[in-house]
């Protein structure tokens, strides 16, 4: 009889699951002066209960492509509210390294890297579908450093994901101002994140006893959480330094599903 049971459990939560739907939409902001457009995502049948966790994700340096929206989606099918922040302005997307680098070098080192993601995280709050005592920040590659200058800034967020994010320097003062927990998922033989730079970035979450975790993945590098990392490679002389690896990706969303219970404390 239990087995019975079981099977229609199974039956019942497909059609359930089958009646669910991902709304999406683009939402225009501003920052500083600056005309932008990020995009939201979330299941209606979540949010028609009350209000739920919210994610914001912030973007490799290609902009706020197809890669990074897909990913807002999939945020959206774990049940929570996922918003995709614009970095650069509406519509600003590159595939050429030339122009990413172009468009994202001005943010690092500066304030404003963690004013726009910071901008993108209100826009979040104010669409009053997320509980703002449950919000987190992921980020790719450009957006992994992103929303580790974002936590250091004293953001009002439970947690960050660092997807193969480059290791920004931690401020001397952000120990006392970071209400982060801190996942760093990271390709272990990532050429772009120097043995000094990570035992740097270690030694500062020790020394200022964060609340973090530090995952590296055998055979990742750069990138490794895009399928099309190794199209984007052939095409800026990239190969070797970039690459899709699927085991990885698979684990390092596994872990950030487990850090979102944890922080989020949901059983």
């Amino acid at each position: 009889m239990m087995k019975h049971f079981a099977f229609f459990a199974v039956i019942l939560g497909f059609a359930v699951s089958a009646s669910a739907k991902i709304v999406t939409r683009a939402i225009p902001y501003e920052q500083d002066g600056v005309k932008l457009e990020g995009y939201l995502a979330y299941d209606d049948e979540v949010t028609a209960k009350g209000r739920a966790p919210g994610v914001l994700v912030v973007p490799e340096w290609w902009g706020l492509n197809d890669y990074v929206k897909g990913r807002a989606e999939q945020i959206a099918k774990l049940g929570y509210v996922a918003f995709a922040a614009d970095m650069y302005g509406a519509k600003v997307v590159t595939t050429d390294a030339k122009k990413a680098t172009e468009l994202s070098t001005p943010f690092y080192g500066k304030p404003i890297m963690a004013d726009r993601a910071r901008a993108g995280l209100d826009q979040l709050l104010k669409t009053n579908l997320v509980d703002a005592a449950r919000v987190a920040a992921i980020g790719y590659c450009f957006g992994g450093s992103t929303v580790q200058a974002l936590a250091f800034s004293g953001a009002p967020i439970a947690g960050i994901v660092s997807f193969h994010g480059g290791l920004i320097p931690v401020p001397k003062d952000a120990a006392a101002r970071t209400k982060a927990r801190i996942l760093i998922c990271h390709g272990a033989v990532d050429g772009f994140v120097s043995k000094e730079d990570r035992e740097a970035f270690v030694k500062a979450m020790d020394d200022g006893k964060f609340d973090y975790q530090f995952i590296s993945y055998a055979g990742a590098v750069h990138a490794f959480t895009n399928p099309g990392a190794d199209q984007l490679a052939a095409a800026n002389g990239l190969s070797g330094k970039i690459a899709y690896n699927a085991s990885a990706d698979r684990s390092s969303w596994a872990h950030m599903q487990v850090f979102f219970n944890e922080i989020f404390a949901r059983k």
